[in-house]
């Protein structure tokens, strides 16, 4: 009992050094709408996101309130739409994108948001086609999987 009471007045007294909470927020139905930590008033580390329906909506991590690192977002049946990168609560790097079925239905290099680098559509789990983009502007697009490896450095594509 004692080493229990201990780990307690422990875990609390670095909770209160770091001012950190854990906080749930709740639809007005009472469903769960979000759960993470909370530090100067600020969204930070693991959070996940609920629809009212009670299925998870996002979930990733936050930095002083911005989203950080690899993020997951969800329909409301509970199906993939798109998971990603983020910088400074910028979407960067590749980011993959979902059918209502939850086939991929494409895969995009972006940048502060918009799309830089090349995008690559499915069909059925197959490249269908491929475009380059810089700052948001499409700059080619091939529906000829044979000329876009032929005109550029697959190692882009990491």
């Amino acid at each position: 009992m004692k080493y229990i009471c201990y780990l307690l007045l422990v875990s609390m007294s670095f909770n209160s050094f770091d001012n950190e909470t854990y906080v749930k927020t709740f639809y007005e139905n009472g469903s769960l709408e979000s759960e993470g930590w909370i530090k100067q008033d600020k969204k930070e580390d693991y959070w996940k996101f609920y629809y009212d329906n009670g299925q998870i909506k996002k979930e990733g991590h936050f930095s002083n309130n911005n989203p950080i690192e690899y993020w997951y977002f969800y329909a409301p049946n509970g199906l993939k739409e798109s998971e990603g990168h983020f910088v400074n609560g910028k979407k960067t790097n590749w980011w993959v994108f979902y059918d209502h079925s939850g086939q991929v239905s494409h895969k995009c290099q972006l940048k502060f948001n918009q799309k830089n680098g090349y995008c690559l559509k499915y069909k059925n789990g197959d490249i269908i086609s491929a475009s380059k983009y810089n700052a948001g502007k499409k700059i080619k697009e091939w529906y000829n999987l044979k000329d876009f490896k032929k005109e550029n450095n697959l190692l882009n594509l990491r």
